[in-house]
């Protein structure tokens, strides 16, 4: 591969490059989630959660409310399944 396809990759792991979004992503890996419980939950405004991993994640409306969860990619499926592996590695129980 050549350095436009590593740049490709290395743009994806900047999505994730806070422990915010990143938690936000795996959260939305394991359900889906309206903005306020999300915005609740991360001690975090609506607006900065809905930044926070775009590209991994879609919304949809229902009425007021926007819900989001991982978008189902085998990006999203691939990137989620090396967090968990990561997680076990780094942070054995």
């Amino acid at each position: 591969p050549g350095t436009e396809e590593f740049s490709t990759v290395a743009d994806v792991f900047k999505k994730l490059d806070d422990p915010s979004r990143l938690k936000i992503f795996w959260l939305l890996c394991h359900c889906e989630e309206c903005v306020i419980n999300l915005s609740s939950l991360m001690e975090m405004s609506s607006p900065a959660v809905s930044h926070a991993a775009a590209g991994l994640i879609v919304s949809r409306r229902e009425g007021k409310e926007v819900y989001y969860k991982a978008a189902d990619t085998a990006q999203c499926r691939t990137l989620h399944e090396t967090i968990e592996r990561i997680m076990e590695i780094s942070c054995p129980k």
